[in-house]
């Protein structure tokens, strides 16, 4: 919906696919101009094989695809992808201004797609953009139920309400957005970026 909305939308018939996207794409039966526009949207490839095309975008996001969407896309499927907001932060806060101003409340706004997980079968939502609230609940220090002071658990709250909210939304009900009642999170002016894992912390790369 944020993607639509903001013109986030590449028409493939414009598309000339270079020959690492033909090649990947023979191999592996895929739209060859689709894949082309995943590549030109990667910061970083992280893998490129068995059909699976893998990459970082310029937010930092690590995901399928670089989170180019051929789903969902309109009556001209097939010819047309949504990439992700360019600023999935300030697209929550102009969402967020846009309620405030209409009906008076302040309302947290988390912008979410769905990703895969690493060595997890199926997607989950995800945030990638935040207004209003913390993303993450830092519970490093403080005790547990049992008195023993927790020291590594940080809770990505914003994912969770992501999470919760796509059980709602559905995949293919045509509900594109959902209040979710009665969490527990922090107020505040938090980002995105907040979430995402420095270089020097991954142990994978």
């Amino acid at each position: 919906m944020v993607s639509k909305a903001e013109g986030a939308i590449v028409d493939l018939t414009g598309i000339v696919p270079g020959d690492d996207a033909r090649a990947f794409a023979e191999r592996y039966d895929r739209d060859a101009r689709q894949v082309q526009v995943v590549l030109d949207e990667a910061r970083r490839i992280v893998r490129m094989e068995e059909g699976v095309l893998i990459t970082e975008t310029p937010h930092g996001f690590v995901c399928a695809n670089g989170g180019v969407d051929a789903s969902n896309v309109g009556p001209d499927s097939g010819s047309l992808v949504t990439l992700l907001p360019r600023d999935p932060d300030a697209s929550a806060a102009g969402i967020r201004a846009a309620l405030r101003d209409r009906f008076g409340i302040d309302v947290p706004v988390i912008v979410s797609d769905s990703f895969g997980r690493p060595w997890r079968w199926g997607i989950v939502d995800v945030a990638i953009g935040v207004s209003g609230l913390l993303p993450l609940d830092d519970l490093r220090g403080v005790p547990d139920a049992d008195g023993r002071v927790m020291r590594s658990t940080v809770r990505a709250v914003a994912d969770e309400l992501a999470s919760a909210a796509e059980l709602a939304l559905g995949k293919t009900a045509r509900r594109p957005a959902a209040l979710v009642r009665g969490a527990e999170f922090t107020r505040g002016e938090g980002s995105i970026r907040d979430v995402v894992m420095p270089a020097a912390n991954d142990l994978f790369r």
